[in-house]
């Protein structure tokens, strides 16, 4: 059983859809119609009027192509971040010539809002970046404060919602750049990136006018006659069906069953004397982050070869110090939570 949080597994009506003829993405209606299905069905996910494109790539390509398309050289960028892929958008702001202010915590610690207002007080930025689920520790975080004081700037924002769009509410008020991907709570392969992007952030994008075409949001603002390039066409059509399950379901009835599913894996936890990486009140409906300091990939390793049972660590320097159970999308169950802490009482046992 695969209970990563990311890629997910693909549930067999997704597979079965992926599995069928396709039309030709370049040339045939029937292809465009499904797309604009999948991004007005998006739409109503993000619970946005902006519009909703669908990218083809990995969902990191949603966070390059924000930053290439918005940031020119010389652009003042504020970076808030308390994790690994909050400090990586000032990476790219640096490759494209911007200027990034990193407003960071510890990966324990909340955003730091205090840290935010000053900032904003003292620089003169272009926009803000932030991300809503920090995966590699399993935090959610508090973003409505950090929107709120960007917007009283005229900040435009740009929000990383890859591991929590689908899975639970993101604020999207005061969020100019959102961006999901297709691998993470929408259970279908890894392949795509969604983006729903506001009039102002298209506004700022036009005005830098990027010369790149694959990291470029602007080619696809428009897309009622071609692609920018040939579309993954099994890909949007595993995504519609995702999504098409999801409505099937209710967005409300889905968050519900996330919000289950991750009491369930944390009393488990807790029963065998497992600590949180975060503070309860600020992990992931989408995720669970076990600390377990210098053990963790030994024990993925035994449920993995004993269990059958696969398990994330942490990143980079907590790869042996974070357990992640993904209880995302398909698998946002609690009888599947219950078979992967069977599995982990046995290993935590020996």
């Amino acid at each position: 059983m695969q209970m990563t949080p990311g890629p997910t597994a693909v549930p067999s009506r997704v597979r079965e859809r992926m599995s069928e003829p396709m039309p030709n993405p370049d040339v045939e209606q029937a292809f465009f119609d499904t797309y604009d299905d999948v991004c007005e069905n998006l739409q109503r996910v993000y619970d946005t009027d902006d519009d909703v494109i669908v990218m083809g790539g990995e969902g990191i390509l949603g966070l390059e192509a924000a930053i290439a398309s918005t940031v020119a050289p010389g652009d003042e960028v504020l970076c808030v971040s308390n994790g690994l892929y909050g400090d990586g958008f000032a990476d790219f702001v640096e490759s494209y010539g911007g200027e990034p202010t990193l407003v960071g915590a510890d990966y324990t610690d909340p955003l730091d809002v205090a840290g935010v207002e000053a900032a904003l007080e003292d620089g003169d930025y272009k926009l803000a970046t932030m991300v809503h689920c920090e995966t590699p520790t399993g935090t959610l975080n508090d973003i409505e404060p950090v929107l709120e004081r960007c917007h009283e700037h005229d900040v435009l924002t740009v929000v990383d919602a890859v591991s929590s769009l689908g899975g639970t509410p993101v604020p999207s008020e005061h969020i100019d750049i959102n961006l999901g991907a297709s691998q993470k709570a929408f259970s279908s392969p890894p392949g795509l990136t969604t983006v729903a992007v506001s009039d102002r952030a298209w506004d700022v994008a036009e005005e830098r006018d990027p010369t790149s075409l694959y990291t470029n949001l602007l080619p696809w603002r428009d897309t009622s006659e071609m692609f920018p390039y040939t579309h993954l066409v099994a890909n949007v059509a595993a995504l519609d069906e995702s999504l098409t399950m999801l409505h099937e379901e209710g967005v409300e009835s889905v968050y519900d069953r996330h919000e289950q599913a991750a009491e369930r894996c944390r009393e488990r936890g807790a029963e065998l004397g497992l600590d949180l990486y975060p503070d309860p009140e600020r992990s992931a409906p989408t995720v669970t982050a076990f600390h377990l300091p210098g053990e963790a990939k030994a024990v993925q390793e035994e449920l993995a070869g004993e269990h059958d049972v696969v398990l994330s660590t942490g990143l980079a320097d907590l790869a042996d110090d974070i357990l992640r159970v993904g209880h995302m999308g398909y698998n946002a169950d609690v009888e599947k939570v219950d078979h992967v802490m069977d599995a982990l009482a046995t290993v935590l046992g020996k």
